[in-house]
């Protein structure tokens, strides 16, 4: 049996995935078995920039700690698993997915988005929204053409009303 030590240690793990579980607004599991240092080096970069990291777990310690959470994984710790968390929803997925297009030997296996699982279909889903900046670009074009045709609109009746004076 376990000593006591190892059991502590052990749970110490298991109530970090926990929070971080809890504190982050996507998780997502991820095989990554064939990526070398190099590039496993290059993926962390990437999700730095969106201000987002991985860390890997033992699958035991990954299920007791989802089983804790009554989070039901199903499949998806079986084999070698990473765990990508960030409080942004969407950036992780993102460049997971951009990373496993240049790198087949990455592939993502489930997620957790705003506290619901999200299967690896809609992780893909997801990673074709647009990011945060570029929803706010496309509103502000939105707003700006809004503006343009309510000038337009008034410029023509104010000469429409030139012209009946």
């Amino acid at each position: 049996m376990a000593s006591a030590k190892i059991l502590a240690e052990k749970q110490s793990v298991i109530d970090e995935i926990k929070t971080r579980v809890e504190e982050s607004n996507s998780v997502v599991l991820f095989d990554y078995r064939g990526i070398t240092d190099s590039e496993a080096k290059e993926l962390r970069h990437a999700l730095k920039d969106v201000d987002a990291d991985y860390k890997v777990y033992k699958n035991t310690l990954m299920a007791r700690a989802f089983n804790d959470l009554q989070i039901d994984m199903g499949d998806a710790l079986t084999g070698p698993s990473a765990f990508a968390y960030s409080k942004d929803q969407i950036a992780p997925i993102k460049v997971l997915s951009n990373f496993a297009k240049d790198h087949p030997a990455l592939t993502l296996k489930v997620g957790i988005v705003d506290k619901e699982i999200a299967d690896e279909a809609k992780l893909k889903e997801y990673a074709t929204i647009p990011s945060r900046d570029g929803l706010l670009t496309m509103l502000a074009g939105g707003m700006i053409g809004l503006v343009r045709d309510l000038s337009i609109c008034l410029d023509l009746y104010a000469e429409q009303k030139n012209e009946n004076e």
